[in-house]
């Protein structure tokens, strides 16, 4: 029987708290992908091929359901809080476990396939923006709300994720073979206590300008390391530690010369800033 008037009145009322990076937890919500079960990819598709085959189907295209621990709400909360009637869908991400390690250079912005949700990162968890799903707002209205975020600023953060996610630039491959040094040393020192990892912790950003652009040889880089802090008592200064890590970076053509400026986000110019990529881990994976 079809919602009546009443229902999505009732609907409605439920949803006018919800906002974006809000969070519905688990345990085991139903999370749907479509998969082709004939080459499965992922362990619960190989589990559904096999379902198909012991009961004499024959595997090929289907909808894959496995459990996660929660899921986020990516739709704008202008949409979320429209009327049923006119916007019946929302649209989530599915909430996974990382590591403290991790969850440090995702709240970063370094993992741009996921987002930081301010509001369950105490549990380890984290949105993956690889996955997403189309729910009705019918099932949201019965799920129980969890806020993702406290104050304006964690909210444009979640924003911010979801935007990189979709908006990221696509570096050159010969800048990603080049990077790929400075890419491993990161990953490596990222959450330890050496005095790189201090670095690296008071590290806001990451962003690369090339000159004259990315598709005209030669090309010399300028790498800015955006500080939120200066580390205390480790021996070394901003401009020595940035110096080893644009070292790490392979000179060989296109690129020319490369320099570095540190300096705090207010320092920076607006054109500087969006005529500047950000630098993340995802983007320099092969």
């Amino acid at each position: 029987m079809p919602f009546t008037a009443e229902d999505v009145g009732r609907i409605d009322a439920a949803l006018r708290s919800w906002r974006q990076g809000d969070v519905a937890l688990g345990p085991d919500l139903p999370f749907v992908h479509v998969a082709d079960l004939a080459r499965p990819l992922t362990a619960v598709a190989l589990d559904r091929r096999i379902e198909a085959v012991d009961k004499g189907e024959e595997p090929g295209l289907d909808a894959v359901v496995s459990g996660v621990e929660g899921v986020v709400v990516t739709t704008q909360t202008c949409d979320v809080v429209r009327s049923a009637r006119d916007r019946p869908y929302v649209e989530v991400a599915p909430l996974v476990a990382v590591d403290a390690q991790r969850l440090g250079m995702v709240r970063k912005g370094l993992l741009p396939a996921y987002a930081y949700i301010p509001g369950v990162a105490e549990h380890g968890l984290a949105a993956d923006l690889d996955r997403t799903a189309t729910v009705e707002k019918a099932v949201v209205a019965s799920w129980h709300r969890v806020p993702g975020w406290r104050t304006d600023q964690e909210a444009r953060l979640i924003t911010q994720a979801l935007v990189r996610k979709r908006g990221r630039p696509a570096f050159p491959d010969e800048f990603v073979v080049c990077a790929e040094p400075l890419r491993r040393r990161i990953l490596k020192k990222h959450g330890n206590r050496s005095v790189e990892g201090r670095f690296l912790e008071a590290l806001s950003e990451i962003r690369v300008q090339a000159s004259p652009d990315w598709a005209t040889p030669p090309i010399d880089l300028r790498f800015w390391f955006i500080k939120a802090d200066d580390p205390v008592g480790v021996g070394t200064s901003w401009a020595d530690q940035a110096d080893a890590w644009v070292k790490l970076v392979e000179r060989r053509f296109p690129f020319r010369d490369m320099d570095f400026v540190v300096c705090r986000l207010e320092d920076m110019t607006a054109a500087d800033y969006v005529g500047s990529d950000r630098l993340d881990l995802d983007h320099l994976s092969h």
